[in-house]
């Protein structure tokens, strides 16, 4: 008996049908080549990045119709991919919670992101830290929150722990003790991450934000004092760049869980 391909089903799942006799060669190709890339004219789908890299590729919104968005979400929920909606526009949450299921679905408008949940999400126990230096740069922390969490990582927030009040860091001596990595977020002057390197054992994430007056230069100051910084162990994203930090806290906590097991 034959049959074709179907619909999220993996290589390795595809390749047993073969042997199995259940799926002919030349259909067994065409499925694989299905399964590897989705092909929309104005989008190309890489469904094989899960199985590459652990985990599915993100959706960037900025720039995308809502129809668009709905359409590439729709084809990675039809291929059994968990969806991550990054940068939504305010304006198109409402035309994207009409069209998207909402069974497996979670929303933080703060980040500005969605999360559907096709298959379970491998919990792991390494807890990340997010630091965030004032209020103003919550969103770009909820989102590297948000990811985190979306990719299987406990996460703790400490927020408003700025160096203007070195004391208030001070106090998440709990957290610097007990994260396995941080991500900490700053505009202004962008000391915080070299703060928090000179407190923690864990590796520290800097992430600049664009928020400051007008010599902060849109976050570039931050990003210069945060790559010039001398405590040792501190990796920088790009600016406003949370969901980046995000995935590299996932990945981290990840690697130290494998050597924990």
């Amino acid at each position: 008996m034959t049959g074709h391909g179907k619909p999220g089903e993996g290589i390795r799942q595809i390749l047993g049908r073969v042997a199995s006799g259940q799926l002919p060669p030349a259909e067994a190709e065409e499925a694989i080549q299905r399964e590897h890339l989705a092909e929309m004219g104005w989008a190309t789908l890489d469904l094989q990045r899960e199985a590459r890299r652990g985990r599915p590729e993100a959706v960037y919104c900025e720039g995308k119709t809502p129809e668009q968005i709905v359409a590439i979400a729709t084809r990675m929920i039809e291929a059994n991919q968990n969806v991550l909606l990054t940068r939504i526009k305010p304006a198109d949450w409402e035309e994207l919670l009409r069209h998207l299921p909402g069974s497996g679905r979670t929303e933080c408008k703060a980040a500005q992101m969605m999360h559907i949940e096709c298959k379970p999400v491998p919990r792991k126990h390494g807890l990340v830290g997010i630091l965030a230096a004032g209020t103003s740069d919550l969103p770009v922390a909820e989102e590297a929150a948000f990811t985190a969490e979306c990719l299987g990582s406990p996460v703790q927030r400490a927020y408003d722990v700025g160096v203007a009040g070195v004391h208030r860091l001070v106090r998440q001596a709990d957290l610097l003790r007990e994260a396995r990595v941080l991500v900490a977020v700053a505009g202004m002057e962008g000391a915080l991450p070299g703060v928090a390197a000179g407190l923690t054992r864990a590796p520290v994430i800097a992430v600049p934000t664009s928020v400051g007056y007008g010599a902060s230069l849109r976050g570039l100051s931050a990003l210069l004092t945060m790559i010039n910084s001398c405590s040792p162990g501190i990796a920088v994203v790009n600016i406003d760049n949370g969901f980046g930090a995000g995935v590299l806290a996932d990945t981290i906590n990840e690697i130290g869980e494998t050597k924990a097991g």
